[in-house]
């Protein structure tokens, strides 16, 4: 899921941001560099071994040795230092205290997200998905819950650790609309290459219509369940009308058996008793584009899938398989998930 957003060409070379932008124009330098001097490796070393006998001895000489591998390697490279401490110093100019601000705290193997309000009060929780608008700086607040993480969106800045018991900040900042895959940048167990996100830019007024249908949410919240009119009417090739497929998936039902069997002791459902810490909030799940921290596109399939077996997806992880549930039951729980936009 995340490969499908992050596109072609490489998102360490395509900036979506002033942040990103700064980082990729160090980027070109140091390839650049980096063949230039690997051209004049080559050509010494054709010289000390084809070379006439004259060219050798230069070579080979103390001049050649003081200007080649003292003076050219001390000008170039404290030049480098200066240019990209110069060219990337709006990365670590301080914080003015106005900017939006989103805390992001790396968890085995998942990213929790909270909103934050101009207090620093968190006024919503998602998880492994940012939504912010475009041409706006946002600070990242980034922590850890277990061991060191690291948050990249190569799009839109650089990276930055996760540190157990630190809290550190990251600006990010995109100048186009779009979806970007993110990912955890520092080895952090045995899934750690299966733990991402996506940000997605919004234009501002879409933006803002975005928070206002999600705190609309969270202010109306009554018990998730569906009703009648809001119950999905399935896969028509399966389930020709809404009276056959309530009939075999039905969300209420769902909603007990989340309930019973254990969901809401680690997952939180806004307006439900669900009130669970220790996973993904799902208060909105149905409208995330991904699960399992971006390795799955997100429709009933996979949910069903992930609910029913998720340590063979992602071997390791802290969701326990819920095999043991029959495949209509784990149907009747993605129907009620499906619900939570």
């Amino acid at each position: 899921m995340i490969e499908a957003v992050w596109g072609w060409p490489p998102p360490v070379l395509d900036p979506a941001g002033p942040y990103s932008a700064q980082v990729t124009t160090l980027s070109w330098a140091l390839f650049a560099l980096g063949v230039f001097v690997t051209g004049v490796v080559v050509v010494a070393l054709w010289v000390a071994i084809k070379g006439p006998p004259n060219w050798k001895a230069n070579l080979g000489g103390e001049r050649a040795i003081w200007i080649g591998g003292v003076a050219f390697p001390g000008v170039v490279l404290t030049a480098l230092l200066i240019w990209g401490l110069t060219l990337t110093a709006s990365l670590t100019e301080p914080i003015r205290g106005d900017e939006m601000r989103i805390r992001v705290t790396g968890e085995m193997w998942w990213f929790r997200v909270e909103y934050l309000d101009p207090d620093g009060a968190v006024m919503m929780v998602d998880a492994n998905e940012i939504h912010i608008p475009v041409d706006t700086p946002v600070v990242l607040e980034l922590e850890s819950a277990d061991v060191i993480h690291s948050f990249w969106v190569p799009h839109l800045s650089g990276k930055k650790d996760m540190i157990p018991g630190r809290r550190t900040l990251l600006r990010i900042e995109a100048d186009r609309a779009g979806e970007f895959g993110g990912v955890c940048a520092e080895y952090c167990g045995g899934q750690h290459a299966l733990m991402g996100f996506i940000a997605v830019v919004h234009e501002p007024a879409a933006w803002q219509s975005w928070l206002a249908d999600r705190m609309d949410t969270l202010a109306n919240a009554a018990e998730p369940v569906a009703q009648e009119s809001q119950r999905y009417p399935g896969d028509a090739d399966l389930y020709p009308t809404e009276a056959e497929y309530l009939e075999r998936y039905d969300a209420r039902r769902g909603y007990d058996l989340f309930m019973e069997t254990g969901c809401a002791a680690c997952h939180r459902i806004a307006g439900s008793e669900a009130n669970g810490l220790a996973g993904p909030d799902l208060t909105h799940i149905a409208s995330r584009r991904s699960l399992g921290a971006g390795i799955l596109p997100n429709h009933r399939g996979t949910l069903i899938g992930w609910i029913g077996d998720s340590q063979s997806i992602k071997p390791g992880n802290r969701m326990p398989s819920y095999d043991r549930l029959s495949a209509e039951d784990l149907g009747h729980i993605a129907a009620f998930l499906e619900l939570q936009k």
